[in-house]
């Protein structure tokens, strides 16, 4: 504790410097210096204040579900670590180096729906429209900071055990924008919240926060499904209290799922790598090294949805040496009840968008 408290005072000079850089750029946008642009589409912003873990993914995937039925819904990412370049229309066929992980798990969960990246939103967002004029909605993957395009309804998420409220300007923290940007957001969601939130912390969340009169506050946790085989999603496992498993991971923070499988298996080992990392052929190495040195009878490599994108690039591999490789999938749910009320403020602003 002690000494990261001293890293945070020697990197607090840099990060002043840092926030004085985005001070002026956000004193531009709202003097009317430098303006976002806006479209004849809805668009969905679902960002967050800090650097990654705060859960954009599967938020995303909860309005896909709830749009997909009723309007033609797509995807904008940039397609973080891919090593393609340019506007990209992703296809089930490509690969996580292709598509980028995120974008593919879209596209593969999801494959009637368009899903983009590209590193510039301005440029793609007309050329989505032009491919696909039928287009009713965009969901905007970590745009928050993306300031040049101005979305319709800015939803914040910012997590249960590292709230915004407590964290810190880069590098010395987290922060990408200083604490007062969420004061952009139309809706906060308090995500990867313990599955039995009481309605005290509830309050005590709201008193720190301060939303504003027009801001909701929402509470999410995540619903975890039986884990399915990597490359057949119609293969499922149930993990019981005698299964040994193997958690291979590379997302920003571990934490929740790491709860959620210690509750379920009876032991578990972990590999942690950083986030979006992608695996060489050393790490599949490894990674069956140390299956092979478990003795249990009844024993399982266990990885997240975003992971198996990466790992997938490995599939031969895990072909020839028979690695059971299962997909823990994970699903939004709101505490308290207010499901239907997110929903419907969802609804309600594609049902008020004017072009």
């Amino acid at each position: 504790m002690m000494q990261r408290f001293l890293v945070q005072i020697l990197l607090s000079p840099f990060s002043l410097l840092y926030g004085i850089g985005i001070s002026l750029r956000n004193f531009f946008y709202s003097r009317g210096l430098l303006k976002g642009v806006e479209f004849n589409v809805p668009l969905i912003s679902v960002g967050n204040l800090s650097v990654g873990g705060a859960g954009k993914t599967p938020h995303i995937e909860y309005l896909i579900r709830l749009l997909k039925d009723y309007i033609e819904v797509a995807t904008l990412s940039r397609g973080y670590r891919r090593k393609t370049r340019g506007y990209l229309e992703i296809t089930p066929r490509m690969t996580a180096e292709q598509a980028g992980d995120e974008p593919l798990q879209f596209k593969r969960k999801f494959p009637d729906i368009m899903v983009a990246v590209s590193e510039s939103r301005t440029f793609a967002i007309p050329k989505m429209l032009m491919d696909r004029p039928g287009l009713q909605a965009i969901l905007l993957d970590d745009a928050f900071q993306h300031r040049s395009i101005k979305p319709g309804l800015n939803i914040l998420l910012t997590e249960y055990s590292r709230p915004f409220t407590r964290d810190y300007l880069l590098p010395s923290g987290r922060l990408r924008e200083w604490r007062s940007a969420y004061r952009r957001a139309d809706i906060i969601i308090i995500t990867k919240c313990p599955p039995g939130l009481q309605p005290e912390e509830r309050g005590r969340f709201l008193e720190e926060i301060r939303p504003l009169p027009h801001q909701k506050v929402y509470f999410s946790y995540y619903s975890y499904g039986h884990p399915y085989y990597i490359l057949n999603p119609n293969y499922r496992i149930e993990l019981k209290p005698d299964t040994d498993a193997l958690l291979i991971s590379a997302i920003a923070n571990t934490d929740y799922l790491l709860t959620y499988l210690e509750e379920q298996a009876g032991s578990l080992q972990v590999m942690e790598y950083e986030d979006h990392h992608y695996f060489s052929k050393y790490d599949v190495g490894q990674l069956k090294a140390s299956f092979d040195r478990m003795e249990s009878a009844s024993k399982a490599i266990l990885t997240t949805e975003k992971d198996a994108m990466r790992l997938e690039l490995h599939r031969s591999y895990l072909i020839e040496h028979r690695l059971p490789v299962f997909v823990v999938p994970a699903e939004v749910r709101f505490h308290f009840g207010e499901g239907p009320a997110f929903d419907e403020d969802v609804r309600r602003f594609l049902l008020n968008f004017k072009a």
